[in-house]
């Protein structure tokens, strides 16, 4: 959709739902994400201006069981009022026909979210030091949420442990593609026998990383894309957000390209005050390579399927080779 053409068009809209006149003075598209499309508007209700940021639906869509525009702004909102660090939500219209999707508007929260930028900003010194304690305080906080009135959420099957959903979902994404990896197929197997039974459950980000943070000179901001809440096991969250394709150039600090893991993991153990198994954590990280990597694969998908076409798209379909080296490399050593 051309910037115009959306400015026309949501500035009508949002008359409707105002009583208000209204006017998009601008609206450009935010860098970053392949799952959702985002604009920043700056715009006037009344005698009042805004800048807020819209998150609209794409034509397809990473995972079937990922939330919708309805549901991430239910959870964003609980969020919000448990403490966590995410934008206020102001709008949610759920009407397609309005920007061809359903979207949301939010707080515009100006910070950092690009990976690389995060790490190699200078202005950014001080937070890099403050993150691995602030990410941890954060982490503390989402996994305390309480998620009882958010019964659309997704979460294992009854019996079923949160490895034994995660495997499920690899092999049904590798079915849908009809592919036959033999890497898939050894580390999955790797992942059956060694698939860690959890202490507890709890509600999870589900993408929790640089990259989805927004970060600015004071360090943590915001914790943005909600779209992968589920129910599962909070070591889930603790060895993903270790994975290497997450360190952006600072491969020899574990966690997040930030520190080493122990100085998270405490940081962690104190603000949630659980003991963290590090088997378990390792196992996770394992599977975030596994579950990544294929997903890449499918990301591609959706532009040689010719149901979206995305040059990031088609390029993410060669991470997967990254992904399987590393998730090698990390059964080895274990």
């Amino acid at each position: 959709m051309q910037a115009q053409d959306l400015q026309r068009r949501l500035a009508a809209y949002l008359e409707t739902q105002f009583d208000v006149e209204v006017v998009v003075k601008t609206a450009r598209p935010l860098a970053g994400g392949a799952s959702r499309d985002s604009w920043a508007l700056d715009l006037r209700l009344g005698d009042q201006d805004f800048t807020w940021v819209m998150r609209r639906d794409l034509p397809t869509q990473m995972f079937d069981e990922s939330l919708n525009r309805a549901q991430e702004y239910a959870l964003m909102d609980t969020a919000y009022r448990s403490g966590v660090l995410v934008a206020p939500v102001r709008h949610l219209c759920t009407d397609p026909s309005v920007l061809d999707g359903a979207f949301f508007l939010m707080d515009y929260i100006h910070a950092i979210s690009i990976g690389p930028k995060v790490m190699q900003a200078p202005e950014l010194a001080q937070a890099r030091q403050r993150l691995p304690e602030q990410m941890a305080e954060q982490l503390a906080k989402i996994h305390a949420i309480d998620a009882s009135n958010l019964e659309f959420l997704p979460r294992p099957q009854p019996g079923q442990t949160p490895a034994q959903a995660v495997i499920a979902q690899c092999y049904a994404i590798l079915d849908a593609l009809k592919v036959q990896n033999p890497v898939w197929e050894w580390t999955l197997r790797w992942a059956i026998r060694h698939a860690p039974t959890p202490v507890t459950q709890t509600f999870v980000h589900g993408d929790f990383r640089i990259g989805n943070l927004l970060i600015d000179e004071s360090g943590l901001r915001a914790v943005i894309d909600w779209e992968f809440g589920h129910i599962g096991d909070p070591d889930e969250e603790l060895g993903y957000v270790c994975m290497r394709d997450w360190r952006f150039g600072n491969g020899h600090l574990r966690c997040a390209g930030l520190c080493d893991r122990e100085r998270f993991l405490r940081a962690y153990e104190l603000a949630s005050g659980r003991t963290v198994d590090r088997t378990s954590v390792t196992w996770w990280e394992v599977m975030g390579n596994i579950r990544w990597g294929i997903i890449c694969m499918s990301q591609a998908n959706r532009h040689l399927s010719g149901a979206e076409q995305s040059v990031e798209l088609a390029s993410l379909g060669r991470r997967s080779a990254e992904m399987q080296l590393e998730a090698l490399r990390l059964i080895e050593a274990s």
